[in-house]
């Protein structure tokens, strides 16, 4: 497989601010969100700040595969749906009426932007409303830790393989929660998705992963993302007739669930973190 072409200076300066976006919306959001909040005002709260920022959603409309466009400008995914929740699908069971987010809840927000340069700008954080448990502390330090060591392998003369090492080590040997399998980061730009393709879990068999032995080169963004259960690493989805027909991707087996996402530059010292700021994110809200 070819390697991604390596960004010039003025790409990197570029991609950093379009990262910046992305930093600046969790920053609103966590100074906004409140118990009791439905997915579609925190939508539209998303949607709101893109303009003022003079940016579009980077998901608002993408298609891939047999899903259709995906709908909302967040992905906002609550408690066991790991990741791709919409704006519409966390509803009153039976009804069509949105169910507020209260304490005791977690809530995934990834949001990706695309700023008037082109460039994309991909990062996701877990918000806790109210006081966690001690299970949902541990659990939403673990995925932070997890980030924090996967980024640190992601340096020349390391390969994927060890992002994925480090995460899997601290994850599933320390920690004793789950990888979700089958999804993971990816190579970014001008565009949402590019090779490579960043797994959080080391490859079971040969060809599982075939991007795993690739160089990290100086030069190459990656969004780099952990999803973390409690109790599997296993997913469903809703289907129709054999085929993916919606985008929420739930925990197999009802149990709560963490993401965080960092954009990457690799660079001839070491990773640069386009997203450090998340770090300091207020993200228990009460």
């Amino acid at each position: 497989m070819p390697s991604p072409r390596a960004l010039t200076a003025a790409d990197a300066d570029m991609a950093y601010a379009a990262a910046q976006k992305v930093v600046e919306i969790h920053r609103r959001l966590s100074g906004w969100l409140k118990p009791g909040m439905t997915l579609p005002e925190i939508d539209a709260f998303v949607a709101k700040q893109l303009v003022d920022l003079g940016c579009k959603s980077a998901f608002k409309d993408y298609r891939t595969g047999s899903h259709p466009p995906f709908p909302s400008h967040a992905c906002l995914s609550v408690n066991d749906c790991v990741v791709h929740g919409t704006a519409g699908y966390y509803a009153i069971e039976g009804t069509f009426t949105p169910k507020p987010v209260v304490e005791g809840d977690l809530l995934k927000i990834d949001v990706g932007v695309r700023d008037k340069s082109g460039w994309i700008g991909d990062a996701a954080w877990t918000y806790v409303f109210g006081e966690p448990s001690p299970l949902v502390k541990k659990l939403t330090e673990c995925g932070k830790e997890a980030l924090r060591r996967g980024v640190k392998e992601l340096r020349p003369g390391n390969t994927y393989l060890a992002f994925a090492r480090a995460v899997q080590g601290y994850v599933e040997g320390e920690c004793k929660f789950h990888l979700i399998r089958g999804l993971g980061g990816h190579g970014y730009g001008r565009s949402l998705h590019k090779p490579p393709y960043v797994s959080n879990t080391v490859p079971t068999y040969p060809g599982e992963w075939p991007d795993a032995h690739l160089p990290c080169r100086p030069g190459t963004l990656v969004a780099v993302e952990p999803m973390i259960a409690v109790g599997t690493g296993m997913t469903v989805q809703k289907v129709a007739s054999g085929r993916r027909t919606e985008w929420p991707v739930f925990t197999k087996d009802g149990s709560m669930s963490v993401h965080y996402e960092h954009d990457v530059l690799i660079t001839e010292h070491g990773p640069r973190v386009l997203t450090a700021e998340l770090e300091e994110l207020n993200d228990v809200i009460t």
